[in-house]
């Protein structure tokens, strides 16, 4: 079944973005046409963002950046619908995931579940990404409003916390989160400040072994028992990425517990 203009789900489809004019065309389209509404959440955003979603039908309001989980959590609030699709600007609703979506409601399963979770599948240099620790990200973004809520950290790690049955979906989330190695690369280290920031609100300290085994330990999960050598080099690449990126986490922490100015010169 495909659904048309006169049989949208009634469902909110829920975008916080900044600066993604670019990205925002795909994701918007993919939405276009079978959902009630789409709600554009724009932050500090300097770019024509707000006058690309406007052939989209979206309604785009700003609001100011209060950390991902309260920023999302404000922005489901202007949503019309009590069923929300959440939504980050570099994603797109496969074919396959609309159309899992439509049997969901068209069983009444929005009557038994409070939400649905699905996997997500990255495309990354010259392939899907289909083993790892990439998938399948089981990914918890449609949900009741009034069951469920963003949780977990406010600074990082935000994620869905629901209080009733969640439905497995087998459609895929598409994800284009890096165009290029180098906008990877550029994440590690604003991802290890985020990692930092929250250990010192937990008042976590330096440690010798996570900086020892922990990066051992995620490759040889992410290649080995997960099977990313089965996503050739791509593959490869993501598990030494990771591991050199939890390398690179706690060792800031030695720095934040250590780092002290030179000696003057003599």
């Amino acid at each position: 079944m495909v659904p048309t203009p006169a049989t949208q789900l009634p469902v909110s489809v829920v975008i916080v973005a900044r600066n993604e004019a670019h990205n925002l065309p795909r994701c918007l389209a993919s939405v276009q046409g079978w959902t009630a509404e789409t709600v554009l959440v724009l932050n500090n955003t300097t770019d024509a963002s707000a006058a690309v979603a406007e052939p989209f039908g979206a309604q785009v309001h700003d609001l100011p950046w209060q950390g991902f989980r309260d920023t999302k959590n404000a922005a489901n609030a202007l949503a019309a619908h009590p069923w929300i699709l959440s939504l980050d600007a570099d994603e797109e609703v496969s074919p396959a995931l609309r159309a899992d979506l439509v049997r969901f409601f068209a069983r009444g399963d929005d009557q038994r579940f409070v939400g649905a979770r699905f996997p997500r599948k990255v495309w990354f240099i010259d392939r899907w990404i289909t083993h790892g620790d990439w998938y399948p990200d089981l990914s918890l973004r449609l949900f009741h409003r009034d069951r469920a809520h963003w949780g977990g950290d406010a600074v990082v790690h935000e994620k869905i916390s629901a209080d009733g049955p969640v439905a497995r979906l087998r459609g895929d989330l598409h994800h284009y989160s890096f165009p290029t190695l180098a906008s990877h690369v550029s994440k590690i280290n604003a991802f290890a400040e985020l990692f930092v920031r929250q250990r010192q609100d937990q008042g976590t300290r330096f440690s010798l072994f996570p900086v020892i085994v922990r990066p051992f330990w995620r490759f040889f999960r992410a290649y080995v028992i997960k099977l990313g050598f089965l996503d050739g080099f791509p593959g490869f690449y993501i598990a030494s990425a990771t591991a050199f990126s939890a390398f690179v986490r706690y060792s800031r922490l030695y720095e934040v517990d250590h780092a002290a100015p030179p000696p003057d010169a003599s």
